[in-house]
């Protein structure tokens, strides 16, 4: 019973009440049990194979485990059927009936490039751009989260006799790189088998690349990949990098051309860094005694996939070397700009190298940009303040829970060229409809059990309404929403809507729910981005997330996805 304050003269009391099952349950229960009163396994089996299009043979397992959830009965008791309640719960459980499958399931032995993969950008930061502390802390958050991909930015401390780990002209306060490295020894595999890549932002000067090469190749040890010759004509695969680190950085010689070219691009004291945003240069005599002094071949030595900006302009820095594998960075609107102009020069670039992006420099709030764009025209690293939050960082989360969440994610067909002319998809052209997703949407529940009473509603029980919809291709893209339900703890929609998909592939599923307030905005009530592509056809139970993408202990909906 809930107890609620108005108006400070009468209390309202209302009844949080079990929401009986939706009729398509019911039904699916008299059809598969016969008697409408209990499924005995084999019958579950049959269900979970017609009309979920699962494996079955898991059935009696799953049986017990429903028993024993609901009634704590143990194995030995003398009961192998379901309730129409118990075969409820089961579906309404997001352990036992998740939306997606938690395994890899796809092609690990294809190279490097033929994936999309998770990316961190300025992986040490614990909040904004400009000011917020450096720390191992959200390195070990992102490797958990089972992102691949770890950007260091490297400086000199003060006395130029360690190094630091820091955005660089900036405020933000440093954390030593052994710091650093010993937390992604210690978590790099946790979520996933699969390589973790290091990219690092260099700015040092040979003696701390020869200190930083020996602090690397110590720490990791056998963990860290040597590549065999000086440049890779082909990338590794996945499979065979399994629980080893790669290093990915411009060749020290570049660095110091680089400097060399900032310098003479801007005089004025001031010079724009990888992120495109201007701070303080560092002083001549820093720039010089890099220049002076032969760079480090150890240090070199370290680096498996060699980065750089090759001279010229964005066409000639997306030509296809026969002989050489690289990876080239562009900023958002440098991306924005070549798909528009080199679209396919961009999507046949990344068929062999690898493309990295990352977020331009205004974004000192740590926000982030749209990712599809990237992930359309083949982009593997499309890199992200993971310590930020937003609606572009839950389409990130969403992409990333494909293939057993395992941070590599294998890219479609049409961006791999594999088609009878080599061709690429044109997103300029119409496309046909390739599927459509049906999503119903039955009911919601747990909200009770995660937020107090009062959370959304000081004098009443919550109003909830779902939205529901499509990120992607430019032509998919749609968000539709649930009539309110007013003054329910348990909300019932049973609403269905029709979401035809051009490139399903690519597309993400997008759910929102929101508690209705008149005076204020309306209240998040929870979200979940997940891939159409690795949707389990049939009734299922949708997690939900809170704004940063941590799953709620309770908060859930119940959903059946058809595609037609």
């Amino acid at each position: 019973m809930g107890n609620y304050s108005v108006c400070w003269c009468f209390t309202r009391k209302f009844k949080i009440s079990e929401a009986e099952p939706p009729t398509d349950v019911k039904e699916a229960f008299k059809k598969y049990s016969g008697d409408g009163i209990h499924m005995t396994t084999d019958q579950f089996r049959r269900f979970l194979e017609e009309y979920q299009g699962d494996d079955g043979h898991e059935a009696e397992r799953m049986v017990e485990q429903i028993l024993y959830k609901r009634h704590h009965l143990a194995k030995f008791i003398n009961r192998n059927s379901l309730s129409l309640e118990d075969f409820h719960h089961f579906l309404f459980n997001t352990d036992l009936n998740p939306p997606i499958r938690s395994q890899v399931h796809q092609d690990m032995t294809a190279p490097l490039s033929h994936y999309f993969i998770y990316t961190g950008h300025n992986s040490y930061l614990t909040g904004n751009q400009l000011s917020s502390k450096c720390s191992e802390i959200p390195i070990i958050k992102a490797l958990k989260r089972g992102v691949r991909v770890i950007e260091l930015d490297l400086w000199p401390n003060s006395s130029k006799t360690n190094v630091h780990v820091l955005h660089g002209r900036t405020l933000t306060s440093p954390v030593e790189l052994m710091r650093c490295l010993k937390a992604i020894k210690d978590h790099a595999f946790t979520a996933s088998p699969y390589p973790v890549i290091i990219t690092l932002e260099d700015h040092l000067t040979p003696d701390l690349q020869a200190k930083v090469a020996q602090m690397v190749t110590e720490t990791f040890g056998s963990m860290l990949f040597f590549p065999e010759s000086e440049k890779l004509k082909e990338l590794l695969t996945p499979e065979s990098l399994k629980y080893r680190i790669l290093i990915s950085t411009k060749p020290p010689k570049e660095y110091l051309a680089a400097e060399d070219d900032k310098q003479s691009r801007s005089r004025k004291c001031r010079v724009s860094d990888d992120d495109g945003v201007c701070y303080m240069l560092q002083s001549e005599n820093d720039i010089n005694e890099g220049k002076r002094s032969p760079s480090s071949p150890v240090y070199k030595q370290l680096i498996a996939i060699h980065a750089g900006k090759p001279k010229g302009g964005l066409k000639d820095a997306l030509k296809v070397e026969n002989d050489e594998v690289r990876r080239l960075s562009l900023v958002e609107q440098a991306l924005e700009k070549a798909v528009e102009n080199h679209g396919h020069d961009v999507v046949r670039f990344s068929q062999k190298n690898i493309l990295r992006i990352y977020p331009k420099g205004t974004r000192i709030t740590s926000s982030n940009y749209k990712p599809l764009i990237g992930w359309l025209h083949g982009a593997q690293m499309v890199a992200f303040n993971m310590q930020g939050y937003g609606r572009s960082l839950w389409l990130m989360h969403g992409m990333f829970r494909s293939n057993g969440g395992c941070g590599y994610v294998k890219k479609p067909d049409f961006l791999m060229g594999h088609g009878p002319k080599n061709e690429v998809l044109n997103l300029k052209t119409k496309i046909p409809a390739k599927t459509s997703l049906k999503v119903k949407i039955y009911m919601g529940d747990g909200w009770r059990f995660d937020f107090k009473k009062t959370h959304f509603d000081k004098y009443s029980p919550p109003d909830f309404y779902t939205r529901v919809g499509i990120a992607g291709a430019p032509v998919d893209k749609k968000m539709k929403k649930t009539k309110m339900k007013e003054d329910n703890w348990t909300p019932v929609w049973n609403e269905e809507f029709t979401f035809p998909l051009s490139v399903p592939e690519l597309a993400l599923l997008r759910i929102q729910v929101h508690g209705y307030n008149m005076s204020e905005k309306d209240n998040f009530a929870g979200q979940i981005c997940l891939p159409v592509s690795e949707l389990r056809p049939g009734i299922r139970a949708i997690p939900l997330c809170n704004r940063k993408g941590d799953q709620y202990t309770s908060a859930r909906l119940l959903v059946r996805f058809q595609f037609i």
